[in-house]
């Protein structure tokens, strides 16, 4: 992270990590509307029930998005140590640095619409950068734990989910209690993805610096 001066375009994200990024929306997207789904099935169809599959079909491409997730937030990680600076933003916060938590507050007047021009940064701003770590990153930490925890129990004991993500159903005291929150952190990243969205598009055209368009080409592009 860091200040642009005097800089017209420079490259910030490689395209292993655009690719993840918009798999990974893809991904949230299917989870999402086939969760909605599962905690509010619909309506019972008439006939036999082998001619009928299609919560099962809504289940499966719910746990396809699951894995789909899980596997890419593990090459995401993997990314966070070779890819280039900007790539370890999602999991490292810079905690003890005054000066970062200084522009976290001149970002939050920003967007609060009380500093009249805004500071441009080539990777994420430190604002954006805390959000995602406690919204996003560990967010999708636990969607992923607790979503696993579920789906071993339903493969039953000694399944590879059981058992790697079985102690989370007594940990957290039930399988009901897992539930309710995972569905609950399910409004938390709607809500994160929502933010998100209009963050990056109020930047686009307030900060005039290229926020959307980065994650399609990689370069940011300073507008002024």
């Amino acid at each position: 992270m860091g200040r642009a001066q005097l800089i017209k375009a420079v490259y910030v994200y490689e395209a292993p990590l655009r690719l993840w990024h918009w798999i990974n929306a893809l991904s949230i997207t299917v989870l999402v509307a086939t969760g909605l789904l599962i905690a509010y099935p619909l309506p019972s169809v008439p006939g036999e029930a082998s001619n009928n599959f299609l919560m099962g079909y809504i289940r499966f491409a719910h746990f396809t998005a699951g894995y789909v997730m899980a596997i890419g937030w593990a090459v995401r990680i993997y990314w966070a140590f070779v890819g280039n600076s900007h790539s370890h933003q999602l999991f490292i916060l810079p905690f003890w640095s005054k000066k970062w938590w200084s522009e976290v507050l001149f970002e939050l007047r920003w967007y609060l619409f009380i500093e009249k021009a805004p500071k441009k940064y080539i990777g994420h701003n430190p604002l954006a950068q805390l959000a995602m770590f406690f919204l996003f990153t560990l967010g999708t930490f636990f969607m992923i734990c607790t979503g696993f925890a579920l789906y071993g129990e339903g493969a039953q004991a000694g399944s590879w989910a059981d058992r790697f993500f079985g102690w989370v159903i007594p940990l957290i005291g039930s399988s009901q209690q897992v539930h309710s929150l995972h569905h609950l952190g399910m409004w938390v990243l709607v809500t994160f993805v929502i933010v998100h969205i209009y963050a990056a598009v109020r930047e686009d055209i307030v900060s005039r610096q290229s926020i959307v368009s980065t994650m399609i080409s990689g370069w940011r592009m300073f507008k002024d």
